[in-house]
């Protein structure tokens, strides 16, 4: 495993990240608790979840990480969470306000079983609550060592600034950002990571593999495989963009580029990601703990411009043109649930 300092930090995160939602569920503990400890074998020290994660049992994501964690030596590991979307049923028990951050944070660490977290980040921006209200209480987080740095999460390149400015005047740097970025969405390519490169913001990207599209068990005009994501309620609102015969075609394309390149498909779409060197690191899902041993280690791809004007080239075809996503999301409420992007 290969370590990356994220953003302008000093932190140094594994280049690839261990995610828990939608995989880390209160009916599936030991299987879950066995991804994790695969997570460590693999060389994988940096764990990304959030309050929100394992709904409606809140916070379920964090119980499991933690417990599983609890007997490495903390100094070690990298636990990263997050606050913004629904944590509970009342009014308060979502947003940026400085009670939901504070209380948040409180029952974050507790679910964690830890004194403080690597890296705390603001899941959405919160168009309810003033900026200065929030990077004052992360600020305040910080200070109290419950949180050793701050970021956030699917903010655009305009939220990014004018909270980079804040906490800058708070001696509280933001320094990362966690966006959704992979070979067949690269909306953040435009605007997004010019900002965050300009503020010293790593991207702790989440979905690299397409929700599973880019691991190569989608086929055309084949039913989806028992268990995964695509037949999942939940999952299924994600993955269903990319599950279109033009999208899965293509995808088989890029599989072929990968062959002739001596790897598979999910390790290719993962050095892709990581030949970016805007991105920290990339954050997979794991529900399985053999998942881990078909994607990893990332090789060291030699990605010359033609193996990726290659691979640009598989992801169009005559009828649909490209099929890369690049515009940007239309924007969502606050606090839907859903992110902030076309479904």
């Amino acid at each position: 495993m290969r370590f990356r300092t994220l953003g302008r930090s000093g932190l140094k995160v594994s280049e690839i990240t261990c995610g828990n939602w939608l995989t880390h569920e209160p009916d599936r503990i030991g299987e879950s608790k066995a991804c994790v400890q695969a997570a460590l074998d693999a060389g994988i020290t940096t764990f990304d979840t959030a309050d929100i994660y394992g709904a409606p049992n809140y916070g379920a994501a964090e119980e499991i990480l933690g417990a599983t964690l609890s007997g490495t030596r903390r100094g070690s590991v990298q636990i990263l969470t997050k606050v913004c979307l629904p944590s509970g049923p009342g009014p308060n028990d979502r947003g940026l306000s400085r009670k939901h951050v504070m209380e948040s944070c409180t029952g974050s660490l507790r679910r964690l079983q830890t004194d403080y977290v690597d890296l705390y980040q603001a899941h959405r921006f919160d168009e309810e609550t003033p900026l200065e209200e929030t990077m004052l209480a992360f600020a305040d987080l910080v200070r109290a060592g419950k949180v050793l740095y701050v970021g956030v999460s699917e903010w655009t390149a305009e939220q990014l600034q004018e909270g980079a400015a804040l906490a800058k005047e708070l001696h509280v740097p933001l320094i990362s950002n966690q966006p959704q970025y992979s070979l067949l969405w690269r909306v953040i390519e435009a605007e997004v990571v010019p900002a965050a490169v300009s503020l010293g913001m790593g991207q702790l990207v989440w979905s690299p593999l397409a929700q599973g599209v880019l691991a190569g068990k989608y086929l055309p005009d084949t039913p989806p495989p028992q268990g995964s994501r695509a037949v999942d309620e939940r999952g299924a609102r994600f993955v269903g963009r990319y599950m279109g015969r033009p999208v899965l075609e293509a995808v088989q394309r890029v599989a072929t580029i990968a062959a002739d390149l001596g790897t598979s498909l999910p390790r290719l779409a993962l050095a892709w990601v990581l030949h970016n060197p805007a991105i920290s690191s990339a954050i997979i899902g794991v529900s399985r703990p053999e998942q881990l041993t078909q994607n990893l280690p990332v090789p060291e791809l030699d990605l010359t411009d033609d193996v990726l004007t290659a691979i640009d080239h598989a992801l169009t075809d005559p009828e649909h043109g490209d099929l890369v996503e690049r515009s940007p999301a239309k924007t969502a409420k606050p606090f839907d649930v859903m992110p902030a992007w076309r479904v």
